[in-house]
Parts: structure tokens; sequence; C-alpha cells
């Protein structure tokens, strides 16, 4: 190597590598990061749509969190930076955003159905007045103090008369998913869970349902909400508006989810 060329070939490199820098730096930095809280009804189901989504959206990430839809509700009014809500009864996200807590307008995105499931027993041939008998066992139902689904059961087993003779034997979890896993593991005999949980392949094998009667309990109204989080983040409204593509509604259905019939567009508050 020719020495007097050293300097030269230094500053061609340094140029090559702030070019470098300028193209791929912030090309790498550019993508954007939204949290969703969602229902645990939707675990599968979401998951889908975050997946789909994220084909078109390849830089940017959509970390989502499941749970009880009303300690989240309870994490957002402390200060939690979620970015957008999906809560498995519409009235949670509504009354967050009378409380000033939301950016722009709840959204109602699907009807939730519960059912009666169980991995060792013919859930299809089991009904709500059945559960009475001890002989059943323990009975999995998610926690109606901050779950939607639990107190929709409660709802369902009071209308069917059995609520006094079942809850010695209730195992309450903190939400859906947890309900569903006790009955998974043998902890409980029968549950009630969500539809879009037991539609899943993995619960689909281990056990089958039974529908329950929804004029037995209130509708399982659901919505969501892009909080105040997510003001200047054009990700969580892409993700917002992408909720309503036909592509997210039929991974709904897929899951058992009564959609609306009209699912017009929101404008987000700036």
């Amino acid at each position: 190597m020719c020495l007097s060329n050293l300097p030269l070939r230094r500053r061609v490199l340094g140029a090559l590598l702030a070019l470098a820098a300028g193209v791929f730096g912030p090309h790498a930095a550019a993508g954007e990061r939204i949290t969703v809280a969602a229902a645990s009804d939707l675990k599968f189901a979401l998951d889908e749509i975050v997946a789909e989504f994220g084909r078109a959206h390849p830089g940017d990430t959509v970390e989502v969190v499941y749970g009880s839809s009303g300690k989240f509700a309870t994490q957002i009014r402390q200060g939690a930076p979620f970015d957008l809500y999906f809560s498995a009864d519409i009235a949670y996200p509504r009354a967050l955003e009378t409380e000033g807590l939301a950016h722009g307008a709840t959204r109602p995105y699907a009807l939730g159905r519960i059912v009666l499931w169980s991995a060792t027993r013919d859930a299809r041939m089991l009904e709500l007045k059945d559960l009475a008998d001890p002989a059943i066992g323990r009975i999995a139902i998610a926690n109606p103090r901050h779950a939607p689904y639990g107190k929709r059961a409660e709802e369902a087993l009071r209308a069917a008369g059995v609520w006094e003779a079942v809850q010695p034997r209730l195992v309450q979890g903190e939400n859906i998913a947890q309900t569903a896993q006790f009955v998974q593991t043998g902890n409980a005999a029968v549950g009630i869970i969500a539809l879009s949980l037991a539609l899943n392949p993995v619960l689909a094998a281990q056990g089958g349902y039974t529908l329950i009667d929804a004029g037995l309990h209130e509708p399982l109204e659901q919505g969501f909400m892009l909080t105040r989080a997510a003001a200047g983040k054009p990700l969580a409204t892409a993700f917002a508006e992408f909720i309503g593509s036909e592509s997210a509604r039929a991974v709904l259905r897929r899951y058992g989810f009564e959609l609306p019939a009209v699912y017009p567009p929101v404008p987000y508050e700036t």
C-alpha cells in the first residue's frame, strides 16, 4: 500500500461510513413501538391480527399485554403507558373516555360469547343446570369483580338458578385465560370460558364446549380506545384503523366473535 494515499483512503472510508449512517441509521431507528392492553379473550385472535399488521409495518413493533379488562382500566387511570386498550366490556373504555383519558372516541369491535368447556367431560352434553350436581366437581369462572366474562358467567348461573349451589365449588381465575388454564390442568372439571378461547386449536383438541344461551346474561359488548399516550403516534392510529379492516374482521369471526354491522372510521384527536 502506498503511504501517500492513506489519508485519502481514510477520507473516502470516513465518507462512506457517514453515508451508511445516514442511510441505515435513521431507518433502523425510525420504527415505532406501541403497547396494547387487551382482554384475555382476544389472546389468539389478536395475536394473528398483530402478525398480519406487522407484515405491512415491518419496521414497527406492536407489543400486546393480556389480562383483566377491569385491572387494565385501573392501571390506565394510574398512568400505565398503554397506547390502546381493548376491553371485553365496552363500559370500561367509555368510562375512561368520560374521564378524559382517551385519545378520540371509544369504538365497539365485537360481541363475545361464553361457553361451558371441559377437558375431562363431554361438555356438549352439559347444561348450566347440571352444574348444581356436586359430582361435577370444581367449576372455573373468571373473577366477576374485574373480568367481564366472569361477570357474565355469574349472571348466567344466577339466571339458571344454580348460583348458590355452585358457589362453594367455584375456582376463580384472574382473567378468562387463567380460567381456561384451570380446566386444562385439571384444577377444575368444567369452566365457563370465552368461545374465542374454546375455538383455539389447542383447546379444541383437548375438549368440547356448549354455547350458553346469550339471553341468560347481559351482552358482552366489547370496545377499544386509544389512550392519551397514543397522541402523536401514527402507528397507534394505523393499528386502530386496521382493526376495522376486512382481514382483521375475518380473524375475529373465525374465533366466534359477532361483529358490528357497521364499522365507520372514527376521527382521532391530533
